[in-house]
């Protein structure tokens, strides 16, 4: 639960982390999945891949990157000169953590000869270790650029590897990962708030669990019309504005619904389910910001070996799609 901030509080606390953030030589990187007061602060608003590139482009001596752990070892990873601050190392990843480097090893053990494509929602050691990464708005361009006569493993999202074998029409070994908060936006959640409103068109995020479902239905049913579309995070901001639609329902993480009525004020965003929220993402606060920036904390690290290897796949990530 967000903790309310008395405005007189929160105003002397914006202006603080302004003042700080220009006397550090500060970027803030924050996730479309943040809070609405550290969106509003953020230098760039948005999704894992954006942020990833963002970050090697920023002109800045350090970034606090506002999203969780992976995503500041990514920004490490990408920027090797930079320091990258992270406002709380807690802030952790229940999708990551389905899935370890001694699982890849042991896939390649029985597939010398395959590739192992990684969501970026990965830790570091994992990255090191597999061929490619990916961001659900380059991973159909990243499956497509493997031979197709290669074996091929996709972690660790499971709902997001069947939408990429579903619309590649490539096979491949899944992980049995899932995001907690992805998971549960199940069909029966999903097909509830569309029949609520049946004029709305449906944004949903390739890792929830109505994916296997709508795809179904968009292919063999034809029981969802054209208002219905699975996009990134970055691609429902794109959709949103050339849409000549009024009204959406949005199936992901419930903090992208402030991008997206920021962006598009004569348009309304409904949450596919309000209970969706991410509790990693809402442990960073104004309060963790202002005193990364004013004590430099928490650094994040990557051992050099690591960040070596990881950077390989990461490359390839950033020049796909």
């Amino acid at each position: 639960m967000t903790t309310v901030i008395p405005e007189t509080s929160r105003t002397a606390l914006i202006d603080e982390i302004l003042e700080l953030k220009a006397e550090r030589g500060a970027a803030i990187l924050a996730h479309n999945y943040q809070i609405p007061d550290i969106q509003d602060l953020a230098d760039v608003v948005a999704d894992s891949l954006k942020l990833a590139r963002q970050a090697t482009e920023v002109d800045a001596e350090r970034i606090v990157l506002c999203g969780v752990y992976f995503m500041a070892e990514t920004a490490v990873i990408a920027n090797p000169d930079k320091q990258v601050l992270i406002p709380d190392p807690k802030a952790g990843c229940s999708l990551a953590e389905t899935i370890q480097a001694r699982d890849v090893r042991r896939w390649r053990e029985k597939h010398p000869d395959g590739m192992v494509v990684a969501y970026v929602n990965t830790s570091a050691e994992v990255k090191a270790e597999v061929d490619y990464c990916c961001t659900s708005g380059n991973a159909v361009a990243v499956i497509e650029a493997i031979p197709r006569d290669v074996p091929l493993m996709f972690l660790p999202d499971f709902f997001l590897g069947n939408y990429l074998r579903e619309v590649t029409g490539r096979e491949m070994d899944i992980w049995l990962g899932e995001c907690h908060v992805h998971a549960g936006l199940s069909p029966d959640v999903v097909e509830t708030k569309r029949k609520e409103m049946p004029d709305a068109e449906l944004l949903v995020h390739p890792e929830c669990g109505c994916v296997t479902s709508i795809l179904y239905y968009l292919n063999h049913e034809g029981k969802i019309d054209n208002h219905t579309r699975i996009v990134s995070t970055e691609q429902m901001m794109l959709r949103a504005r050339v849409s000549e639609a009024k009204r959406f329902v949005v199936a992901t993480e419930t903090g992208v619904l402030h991008r997206l009525r920021k962006e598009n004020p004569d348009k309304e965003f409904f949450a596919a389910a309000e209970s969706a929220e991410c509790r990693y993402m809402k442990m960073i606060t104004l309060e963790k910001l202002r005193d990364s920036l004013r004590y430099l904390r928490y650094e994040v690290t990557v051992p050099p070996d690591i960040a070596v290897r990881a950077r390989r796949a990461i490359d390839r990530m950033l020049a796909i799609g």
